[in-house]
């Protein structure tokens, strides 16, 4: 009975593995500190060009 039993507990627990890496996270992706700062400096930038354009 033990042999089944650990047997039926290997399967499930690949099978729960299987489903659990399937599942898509909604945590956002994260962005670097570093990575922040150039888009923070690139969307001034763009800001500062559109402001002289008018």
């Amino acid at each position: 009975m033990s042999r089944k039993k650990a047997v039926v507990n290997k399967l499930l627990k690949k099978a729960r593995k299987a489903n659990k890496n399937k599942q898509k996270s909604n945590k956002p992706r994260y962005v670097s500190k570093a990575d922040r700062e150039k888009a923070t400096q690139q969307d001034v930038s763009e800001s500062q060009d559109k402001e002289g354009t008018e």
